[in-house]
């Protein structure tokens, strides 16, 4: 269970005034290994979000659970939050607030010891090597600036899982390989890493192993060997394509 987490036929059903029950996860079952990247691949409107959100503990599922670090996001949800570091596209950071102060803040708000706090932001600080703009304020810092005070912020309680939704959206090549870069020394910590990315060359080159997932079910799962011999395809593009259209 240590730093593993689990899904067990999560269902989420929406409904719509117009189009009436719409199944955005629809019994979808799958489990990651410790200390490995797992890529979660889907189209939009897949049910992706939609599946990070209840692993987080943001939204309920209609059925089935999902198990964090050994904690039930229904039964345990303050231990789920303490055990997970969670960065989307939708997260907004305190324009106000430098770097330092937001990652002091999230260490406080995540209950890391209150006595070592100063400690970790500055170590985080220069694990992230973001000294030179550590006291600017985020309405001032650049796009990539931006992206690593969100990892900054994410790994500051020193969560054992990261569940990353396109961590690395809207950076340019050199930002994007230093962050990816990160990613992977997290991984090499032990951490377990979900990451999301539409980037599929990005998924080749940083995932474990892959899932791909289409109106809210799993399509198959494996590492991108087994998902090349299973599709008889060599790009994880044409394997993507290949699963969606067929499955």
């Amino acid at each position: 269970m240590k730093n593993k987490l689990i899904i067990e036929n999560l269902c989420k059903t929406f409904h719509d005034s117009q189009r009436g029950e719409i199944k955005a996860v629809n019994n979808l079952s799958f489990e990651t290994n410790t200390g490995e990247i797992f890529g979660l691949l889907g189209p939009n409107g897949a049910g992706k979000t939609t599946t990070l959100r209840m692993v987080s503990t943001l939204m309920k599922p209609t059925s089935g659970r999902v198990l964090v670090n050994g904690y039930d996001t229904q039964k345990e949800p303050d231990m789920v939050r303490k055990s997970i570091g969670y960065m989307s596209t939708t997260t907004a950071l305190y324009p106000r607030l430098t770097a330092r102060e937001t990652i002091t803040y999230f260490a406080k708000l995540n209950n890391y010891p209150q006595d070592k706090v100063a400690e970790r932001v500055e170590e985080i600080i220069s694990y992230l090597e973001i000294g030179e703009f550590a006291d600017t304020q985020v309405e001032k810092m650049s796009t990539g600036m931006k992206q690593i005070t969100s990892i900054a912020r994410t790994i500051v309680h020193n969560p054992p899982i990261l569940i990353l939704d396109e961590p690395s959206l809207g950076l340019d090549v050199m930002v994007a390989i230093k962050m990816n870069n990160y990613i992977k020394d997290l991984r090499d910590k032990g951490k377990t890493i979900v990451f999301s990315s539409h980037n599929m060359g990005e998924v080749e080159k940083m995932c474990d192993r892959i899932g791909i997932i289409n109106k809210g079910r799993l399509l198959t799962i494996g590492t991108l060997d087994e998902l090349r011999e299973r599709s008889g395809k060599f790009y994880l593009e044409d394997i993507f394509v290949y699963f969606v259209e067929n499955h």
